[in-house]
């Protein structure tokens, strides 16, 4: 969501005249977008901003401004410890971003003092119809993130996106499926579709159509575009696996079998002390009833582990379910307390070293996963779409539908093409591979 705000914000900015730098040593504005998820990414970006405050020293002029999820959650507060900081805007009034530096830039420019620093973290109605704008590559964008929802319902004790995003809210399906027809005639091949829960998306706005939900009605909308070829979507809840998004993989061939589903705990007793609405059995049922329309399915999940109260049990029943379900990819969290929410208040904290402990036994089970999966694919060929360049510039990447990174020689005339990719060699993050030219030439008007 961070990263799709971010370019929102960007696209705006430059359709106000404002040109993105690649250096942050060079640029008048620095606008730095932050997360609330864990304490540790909000102490971080105050050090960051607190650093860049000090360039005010040599340029009055430098505007710093914190966008997002910190700003929402602590707002005018953040001044007491970074005073220079210019403008704190919240999740809500991200597309009132350009206005506030236009009217700063221009109070500057006149000689007007600006006095206090500008703090808007206000609710605003409508404001999850403002995150549309796409900031234009110089290189073909061949993948793009659509927001569909913002804000959340769902209460988990542990997290503070309700008091960062708001409550649910989603936008007009027609005006996604506009969106998503004009990347595609912009030549974007994958659209991943966004929101806290995207599985409640329209549940207030839309009516259940013959079994079918509004999130399901609007993948098939998304998937009659002509020119889109794949399909994701982050991050749903388990809650929302009915069966009519479970048959969904197994009758729209443009949804990649790639599930991002959270997880969090294997045990029934800290599922509901974590307020979420399911048991580590209808968790597992869901995993085995993907597999049964996709056998090929590929998972990642959300584990926290040391939340307040975790015993050697509780992370047991962790362990067996993450081992069961064989994940691919995971983001394992070692509990943090986030003032606001329930957990906080809550008794028998896990000591730091049991989590560190709890941590390091899951990431080794996820490295064996994911090693043995990869080796699995040596010498079978996997779809890849065509991405750009690899860091290095020398050689390309994409992904295979099952969301695996793929590096491979390529003609830059193939960026945004979908070929075959015989795979050669696997790491355990990264496959490499060489494509297989038979046929590829004619396809590809070579």
């Amino acid at each position: 969501m961070n990263e799709r705000d971010s370019e929102a914000v960007a696209a705006m900015l430059r359709a106000r005249g404002y040109r993105i730098v690649g250096s942050e040593d060079d640029c008048d504005i620095l606008l730095l977008n932050t997360c609330s998820v864990r304490d540790a990414a909000e102490q971080k970006a105050i050090g960051k901003a607190g650093h860049l405050s000090h360039r005010k020293k040599h340029n009055p002029d430098f505007v710093l401004g914190i966008l997002g999820c910190m700003a929402q959650n602590r707002g005018a507060e953040l001044l007491d410890r970074l005073p220079d900081v210019d403008l704190i805007v919240g999740t809500q009034k991200f597309h009132q971003v350009p206005d506030y530096l236009d009217n700063l830039r221009a109070a500057r420019a006149a000689g007007v003092p600006v006095g206090a620093s500008i703090v808007d973290i206000a609710e605003e109605a409508g404001s999850q119809n403002t995150i549309r704008d796409h900031l234009e590559q110089p290189e073909r964008q061949v993948s793009a993130f659509v927001s569909i929802q913002q804000g959340c319902n769902m209460d988990c004790a542990f997290c503070i996106v309700p008091k960062t995003r708001g409550d649910e809210r989603s936008r007009p399906m027609d005006d996604i499926v506009a969106e998503c027809r004009q990347l595609a005639e912009r030549g974007v091949r994958e659209i991943t579709l966004l929101g806290q829960i995207v599985t409640s998306y329209g549940r207030r706005d839309y009516t259940h159509t013959h079994g079918v939900s509004p999130f399901v009605q609007l993948l098939e909308r998304v998937h009659a575009i002509d020119g889109i070829r794949r399909i994701r979507f982050t991050s749903p809840h388990p809650r929302g696996f009915k069966q009519d998004l479970v048959e969904a993989y197994g009758r729209l061939p443009k949804l990649c079998e790639y599930v991002h589903l959270p997880m969090q705990s294997g045990s029934d007793r800290i599922l509901r002390a974590m307020n979420r609405p399911y048991s580590r059995d209808r968790y597992k049922e869901i995993v085995d009833s993907l597999r049964a329309v996709r056998p090929d399915m590929y998972f990642s999940t959300d584990i926290i582990v040391g939340f307040p109260g975790e015993t050697e049990e509780d992370f047991e029943a962790t362990r067996a379910l993450f081992e069961a379900c064989n994940y691919d990819m995971a983001y394992i969290f070692k509990y943090s307390v986030r003032t606001g929410t329930p957990a906080a208040a809550l008794a028998d904290q896990v000591p730091d070293e049991v989590k560190e402990h709890r941590n390091q036994v899951l990431l080794q089970l996820l490295q064996q996963n994911s090693v043995r999966r990869n080796e699995k694919l040596l010498g079978t060929v996997e779809e890849v779409l065509v991405e750009g360049p690899d860091k290095t510039g020398r050689r390309f990447t994409g992904r295979t539908r099952g969301n695996r990174v793929c590096v491979f020689d390529a003609d830059p005339r193939l960026v945004g093409e979908l070929v075959p990719l015989r795979i050669e060699r696997a790491s355990v993050s990264t496959l490499y591979g060489d494509i297989v030219l038979a046929g590829l030439e004619a396809s590809a008007g070579f």
